[in-house]
């Protein structure tokens, strides 16, 4: 994976991705949690955070019924 984050040092492997996670380290985090105040420059990252204050958990595996609050939990599980 060619693309690191100098600021996480997480790696992607094609250049778009990295553009836009760049672009959440370097913008305002205008979203912000009402729960703890924690902020976020996506909204759909302030939903996902939601999650960790309501328990919800919308990924449910198909064949044991373990839920989880993101599909990549769902998908880590699975393998």
């Amino acid at each position: 994976r060619p693309y690191k984050c100098g600021q996480c040092g997480k790696r992607f492997g094609e250049a778009n991705p990295f553009l836009a996670h760049q672009r959440g380290h370097q913008s305002q985090k205008s979203f912000t949690c009402s729960d703890c105040g924690k902020g976020f420059a996506w909204a759909s990252h302030l939903q996902r955070h939601r999650r960790v204050h309501t328990g919800e958990r919308p990924y449910e595996c198909p064949e044991c019924g373990e839920a989880f609050s993101q599909s990549s939990h769902l998908t880590k599980h699975r393998r």
